[in-house]
């Protein structure tokens, strides 16, 4: 069967700014175009402005020129759309979301955030993999929670109609969210600690307690965080769904790739073009058509189409 697909996480415009991607070539590593998308029948795409903290270039000036590579796409590819509250994946347009993961471009500035929501920002991780003034990151070396400023910022965030995430955020940070947060939270790419045991991995009672609240988790297809070797398959990523489907319900799973944000993928899924492969697995695991639909494209389009 054909499911439409809708990815809560991918990298590409990082690629597009650092190497000059583009959506209609591929390059070297590059796994989001236009070809592999309609291949993969995916009619709904994250796309993450992620800054480099490494670089020269500040923070928000790279986010503001991956945005500006995303309206490039746009502007270059009719088919490409932001998603609207009445968007039918049906019409053969693919509906994009922009994203921003870490909020070391915002500076703790609320004035900042609702410019980047002026620009089309409609979800927002406040870490990546080190901890910074508004919070704890996962893998960062203190893990604490939300700062003062963090907790002002998601405020604000809750406010103007921008989508919590919790991808990469410390347990601690995770707690902060669901308690303070107002508007439903979600985690865009993250897995599940019962399967393996990594700080990028929620426990069960996030899980569940991002479901209770109207969220959604994303399964990513990143190796580490999928099985104790590493080397992962399709079969780890439906192990991990089956886990999330069976401790959140099955309105509150979807898929969140990190496609382009990864050196390797899992040797039976390494594009969006391979998602059909993964829709298949789900049926013969014993899920319906009805359910692999909404863990496919309608859990993360209900959740997502509320900010826009």
């Amino acid at each position: 069967m054909q499911f439409y697909a809708a990815d809560a996480h991918c990298d590409y415009l990082f690629g597009a700014m650092e190497y000059g991607w583009t959506v209609d070539t591929k390059r070297r590593g590059q796994t989001i175009t236009l070809e592999n998308l309609k291949n993969g029948g995916v009619a709904l795409q994250f796309l993450a402005a992620w800054a480099d903290t490494t670089m020269r270039v500040p923070p928000l000036e790279q986010v503001l020129i991956m945005i500006d590579r995303y309206y490039a796409a746009l502007e270059a590819h009719p088919e490409l759309v932001p998603l609207t509250k009445d968007f039918d994946p049906r019409s053969g347009k693919i509906a994009t979301v922009l994203a921003v993961e870490g909020a070391e471009c915002l500076g703790a500035s609320p004035s900042i955030l609702r410019d980047l929501y002026r620009l089309g920002v409609r979800a927002m991780t406040f870490t990546w993999n080190s901890d910074n003034e508004l919070a704890g990151a996962g893998q960062g070396k203190k893990r604490r929670g939300l700062s003062q400023a963090g907790k002002e910022i998601l405020r604000e965030m809750n406010r103007l109609g921008i989508a919590f995430d919790v991808s990469h955020l410390s347990d601690a940070g995770i707690e902060d969210a669901l308690a303070l947060s107002t508007q439903p939270i979600f985690a865009s790419h993250s897995n599940c600690r019962a399967l393996q045991d990594a700080p990028r991995c929620l426990p069960d009672a996030y899980i569940r307690a991002i479901a209770e609240k109207g969220g959604v988790v994303g399964i990513n297809f990143y190796g580490p965080q999928l099985c104790a070797s590493g080397r992962a398959t399709i079969a780890d990523i439906v192990r991990h769904i089956e886990h999330a489907v069976s401790i959140g319900g099955m309105d509150h799973v979807c898929i969140g790739s990190d496609f382009d944000g990864m050196s390797q993928y899992p040797k039976d899924l390494k594009n969006p073009s391979d998602l059909p492969a993964l829709f298949d697995a789900l049926l013969r695991d014993g899920f319906t058509p009805a359910d692999v639909e909404r863990i496919a494209y309608k859990n993360l389009h209900d959740y997502i189409v509320r900010f826009v």
